[in-house]
């Protein structure tokens, strides 16, 4: 029965996939850059494997070595060693030839042999290719931890050809534009199936949800990250709708179909099973999202896992069901979103999610399962928390990773190593090294709400309000006999100036100056200067005069006259009187002169005057003469 059923099986898969064979499969890059010898610098680029821990938003540069024996790297390298001949010394890459054996095979005898990456070479002229890893072989798939691309056969028969000549060869791998970094959230998708039959690849990414599921909540519920399940299905073709193969691998009449779990149609759970489970799911997580707890989704498909598993016969609706209950979800709003399997039309919610799987911008279709999909672009290598969580972390954009991203199980600090050659405030601890997911920037920082200016390389100075409590805002400052002086001052946003009393740039220096010895102040009649820190001190050579300061002069304590007498203060005072007297007769002149004009003229319009009479007559006569 298993012969014939895996059969038929395949034949309506190929059927189904079809139209897929025309779609669009993007394969995923990064760059490799030769670096000597000399007549092949430049960069090139390379495909991604889909397994071992590509180092996504980071760069390897190493040495290149080609085995003069075992060149496709199917048999173990018992006689050789890739490892750096000195500790801490730049690492090899192995470069192997395809074909004989899988990829997988190669990277894992090149990781034992000491290898740092893989770069295999095609043996065909064509495009690059994805390398995929098989459904067996679980232990190579969990154990390789190296990096692996594939080079064109060109570049690669250049890079044999210097390697055969004894030519030194050295490449930097680069990563770090393999994946949109745009903003301060990553998008991230994760395509994956409920059956937990199929082999490897299900343990393997079941396993990824135990471990990945704390990691992805907290980055969802921080905002950090933006997450989506998505979940394959295929259709089945029309002339075999109504086929067996069909109805047990499909519901709602072969619009959405999924593999036998046991690839067996005479037993077990089928593949309708398998599509059921995957609506639950879906529905899950758009229930949970509508609450506003997108990360339950973990939740769910983390317990259905361990109380529904296929091989206890509990892959079923109620046991679902139950798991939804268990986390405080609406089971009634849940089995709303399923529908009804056995009907003749669309499920709207599957239909979105086939329509999802076709490529669209610089994403292609989705055709490998499982599949994460990072801002938009598919991530490739080994499904693995660390892993996956690098490739996340390298989403962000530069210096807006969260904390998680900057942990030591996920990159180097590289500030701690001679602060990164950024400038540096040694006595208040000040720094303008920031350390990034990336790598380090050199940035001037904001402390205690003061902001720094500078190139961040050799000089960062605060500025603003409250600048002149951090370092003094780089100016000069100095104490003595407990009086301390600065050439900061907050009423400015910058800069330096020394204070009055000082000269100097105010940066470095700033010195007194001496008013007595420049005769600045203190040239009274009789009057003695004496030099201070930033000041000076005058006194009259009597004791009973007082210096007045604002006007350089020395006046009687007593109130009789020596240098400046009561007679100047009298002239003064007759002065003010004789001046205010004076513009109060102008004021009254101008103001009866004003007053006797106004009644005048209101007086002219009851009253005729002598004038007026005249000039009357006259205007008479005149028009009498004319009669």
């Amino acid at each position: 029965m298993r012969g014939p059923a895996w059969r038929a099986l395949l034949l309506v898969l190929a059927l189904a996939l079809a139209d897929a064979a025309a779609g669009r499969f993007v394969v995923e890059k990064n760059s490799i850059q030769v670096t000597s010898p000399d007549e092949l610098k430049g960069k090139y680029e390379c495909a991604i494997g889909n397994f071992g821990v590509p180092q996504y938003g980071g760069t390897l540069h190493g040495w290149v070595k080609y085995p003069s024996t075992n060149q496709q790297g199917c048999q173990s390298f018992d006689d050789i060693s890739f490892k750096p001949k000195k500790a801490g010394g730049r690492p090899n890459f192995v470069l192997l030839d395809r074909g004989e054996c899988f990829f997988t095979i190669k990277a894992w005898n090149a990781q034992n042999a000491g290898a740092a990456a893989v770069i295999v070479v095609d043996d065909k002229s064509e495009p690059l290719i994805t390398m995929d890893n098989p459904d067996e072989g679980k232990k190579h798939l969990e154990n390789i931890t190296i990096p692996s691309v594939l080079i064109t056969k060109k570049l690669g028969d250049q890079l044999k050809k210097s390697a055969e000549a004894g030519e030194m060869l050295s490449v930097l791998l680069d990563w770090r534009e393999s994946l949109p970094h745009p903003d301060e959230r990553v998008e991230y998708e994760f395509w994956t199936n409920s059956n937990d039959e199929c082999g490897p690849k299900c343990d393997m990414q079941m396993d990824f949800v135990k471990s990945f599921r704390g990691t992805a909540q907290v980055l969802e519920k921080k905002g950090y990250t933006q997450f989506t399940p998505h979940y394959i299905t295929w259709y089945c073709p029309e002339a075999f709708v109504t086929s067996k193969q069909c109805k047990s691998q499909c519901i709602n009449h072969g619009r959405y179909c999924a593999p036998d779990p046991e690839q067996d149609f005479s037993q077990g759970y089928d593949g309708k099973d398998v599509v059921v489970q995957n609506l639950h799911q879906i529905c899950a997580f758009k229930i949970a999202n509508e609450t506003g707890k997108p990360w339950l989704w973990w939740d769910y498909v983390h317990d259905f896992a361990l109380r529904c598993p296929m091989k206890d016969k509990k892959y079923t609706h109620d046991c679902a069901s139950d798991v939804i209950k268990s986390l405080g979800l609406d089971v009634e709003k849940v089995n709303k979103c399923v529908g009804d399997p056995d009907a003749d039309e669309e499920n709207e919610i599957l239909k979105v999610e086939q329509d999802a799987q076709i490529g669209h911008g610089k994403r292609g279709d989705v055709t490998i399962l499982p599949t994460l999909v990072i801002n938009n672009r598919q991530y490739r290598g080994k499904l693995d928390k660390v892993a996956v969580l690098k490739a996340i972390c390298s989403g962000f954009e530069e210096t807006t990773e969260p904390a998680i991203c900057l942990s030591e199980d996920i990159q180097t600090n590289e500030c701690l190593d001679n602060n990164g050659g950024c400038w540096l405030d040694q006595a208040n601890n000040v720094t303008a090294c920031k350390d990034t997911f990336r790598g380090r920037v050199c940035e001037c920082p904001i402390v205690k709400g003061v902001k720094f200016v500078g190139d961040g390389y050799t000089h960062c100075e605060a500025s603003g309000i409250g600048r002149c409590e951090i370092s003094n805002g780089g100016c000069w400052q100095d104490t003595k006999d407990g009086k301390t002086i600065s050439a900061c001052s907050n009423e400015e946003s910058e800069g330096c100036k020394c204070p009055a009393g000082f000269k100097g740039d105010g940066v470095k220096s700033c010195e007194d100056i001496d008013e007595c010895k420049d005769k600045l102040f203190c040239q009274c009649k009789g009057c003695s200067c004496k030099n201070t820190w930033g000041s000076y001190e005058c006194s009259c050579g009597d004791e009973k005069l007082l210096y007045m300061r604002e006007h350089d002069t020395c006046i009687s304590k007593e109130g009789t006259t020596t240098t400046v007498g009561w007679s100047f203060l009298w002239v003064i005072f007759f002065g003010l009187v004789f001046a205010g007297v004076g513009a109060y007769t102008v004021y009254k002149y101008r103001l009866r002169s004003y007053m006797d004009s106004e009644i005048r003229a209101i007086m002219a319009q009851y009253m005729p005057l002598d004038n007026q009479e005249g000039a009357n007559q006259q205007h008479h006569v005149a028009h009498a003469d004319d009669i």
